[in-house]
């Protein structure tokens, strides 16, 4: 079962626009990323939920949707997200991020989040290729949150094929739009010494 939801769980970038997402769905997502570890148990994550198409449209144009594919700018109206969840550090409560490993809190919430949103038939895109400081603006968000990703999510209208990795890690789109992820084999990546 797990192993069904991680496969599900890939970086989706179409979406059905006009299918909308609960926000109670949201809140249980949320909640699953609230129940997930924190380095030094510290919880500083914050989120700001948004489900509402004047509020989506001033977070998208400050998004990079697919950095492998060039001549994409992202999704056309009616395949873009339906919902996003803006993941914050709030400051307050850890002043600076910390180093190295111990600055994950962000990867296994988000994690968290799109698997139970893989649960409920939805999608979504971790995105980290934002313009914060317009966001931040846009939204009026205060100086004592730091946007670390943005989430989008919804109905998936595109498929997402695991390829076996050959030559190069780039995923591509072939012509009928379906998106190609290679992915290392289990033997390349676990070593015996």
């Amino acid at each position: 079962m797990l192993k069904k939801l991680i496969l599900g769980n890939r970086s989706y970038r179409r979406f059905q626009e006009n299918h909308p997402i609960d926000t109670k769905y949201l809140q249980e997502w949320i909640d699953l990323a609230r129940l997930s570890p924190s380095a030094a148990n510290l919880q500083p994550l914050k989120y700001i939920l948004s489900t509402k198409k004047e509020k989506n449209e001033m977070i998208f144009p400050h998004l990079a949707w697919a950095g492998y594919i060039k001549e994409w700018s992202g999704p056309v109206e009616g395949e873009r997200p339906s919902a996003y969840i803006i993941m914050l550090r709030d400051k307050e409560i850890m002043p600076k991020p910390f180093q190295g490993p111990l600055d994950c809190d962000h990867g296994i919430a988000a994690q968290s989040i799109l698997l139970g949103a893989v649960e409920k038939g939805y999608g979504g895109c971790i995105i980290g290729a934002l313009q914060r400081d317009k966001i931040a603006q846009a939204l009026s968000i205060p100086e004592q949150y730091e946007i670390l990703l943005i989430l989008a999510l919804g109905k998936p209208v595109e498929e997402v094929v695991i390829e076996s990795l050959q030559e190069d890690v780039k995923y591509w789109r072939d012509d009928q739009k379906v998106h190609h992820v290679p992915k290392r084999s289990l033997d390349e990546i676990i070593l015996t010494f």
